[in-house]
């Protein structure tokens, strides 16, 4: 770590070493719906507007995950390290080829060169993140100058808020003229009911729109437990009804994920084999598990050639 050009976010918890082998064998042409890649720093530095300056997470150690975990494909989520700067995703996309999509980070001046390049490379969608510990203030104009831009190319917008905030967000979302997908279930405060009325007020917005959900982060949103690691079989019980009741109810509009290299945990870092082994957890039958992890995605990132 001495030749990093940046110092490391002070408690900053490194990924996952020598993850588990997964019990469970992911279906043929699975796909991780939501994964990032954090440099090498050395080749693409980080925006000097960050909030959190990470260890390195190249697209080789990507892409060994993806391979031992029995994974087919990514979909690379451009990390909120990079800011606008696509070069990391861009050079990880096109190493993968085909076995990959990209999700964006782009401003309203961005160029048609620059995003016919970005569509060229594989990028699919734009993120933009609501979270308020991540950002100076809701970005709300630049996104609707940004859908303005990309909504002729196809593309769809990822969105990463808080249960909390839907409520003043819902109907600028629902203006959208694209499709919305929504970061780890809109990162429910699952110490409630997942029957409660802050759960079913997400559900309606999903059922009165055109979203897609990730049913994404167990170990991000758990609040008690128990952690995925030490071979723990039955990993975060609290979340389990909130991601259940999504697969069951959208069921054709459902995408999973890693979130690895796991950003900004602060409690314990996951073993990425027992996040999969959590996956029959939460979509409980091969149908719905083959809509999860395949026909889903495929539908939404690579339709010339879903079923």
């Amino acid at each position: 770590m001495t030749d990093r050009p940046f110092p490391v976010t002070p408690g900053w918890l490194d990924w996952y070493r020598g993850p588990s082998k997964p019990r469970f064998a992911l279906p043929p042409g699975s796909v991780d719906a939501h994964c990032h890649v954090f440099g090498p720093a050395a080749e693409f530095p980080f925006a000097s507007e960050r909030k959190y300056t990470p260890v390195d997470a190249s697209k080789h150690d990507l892409f060994a995950l993806r391979d031992h975990l029995g994974v087919t494909r990514n979909v690379i989520v451009q990390a909120t390290c990079h800011g606008a700067d696509n070069s990391a995703l861009v050079d990880a996309l096109r190493t993968a080829g085909d076995l990959a999509r990209g999700v964006a980070t782009v401003r309203p001046d961005v160029s048609d060169g620059e995003l016919r390049r970005l569509h060229d490379a594989g990028v699919r969608g734009v993120r933009f993140n609501f979270v308020r510990r991540l950002v100076d203030a809701a970005p709300t104009e630049a996104l609707e100058a940004v859908v303005r831009r990309v909504a002729p190319l196809g593309w769809h917008v990822v969105l990463y808020f808080e249960a909390a905030d839907l409520p003043g967000l819902e109907s600028f979302f629902a203006s959208l003229p694209v499709p919305l997908v929504i970061d780890h279930m809109g990162r429910p405060d699952v110490t409630r009911s997942a029957d409660g009325p802050e759960f079913a007020r997400f559900l309606r917005f999903v059922e009165a729109n055109d979203v897609w959900v990730k049913v994404s982060c167990p170990e991000r949103l758990t609040a008690t437990g128990p952690r995925a690691l030490d071979g723990e079989r039955d990993a975060y019980r609290d979340v389990v009804p909130f991601a259940r009741k999504v697969v069951d109810t959208f069921t054709d509009r459902v995408l999973w994920g890693t979130d690895w290299p796991h950003p900004n945990l602060k409690d314990h870092m996951p073993d990425d084999g027992l996040l999969v082994d959590h996956i029959p957890r939460v979509a409980t039958t091969p149908d719905r598990r083959q809509a999860l992890l395949v026909d889903n995605p495929m539908r939404l990132y690579w339709p010339e050639e879903a079923r």
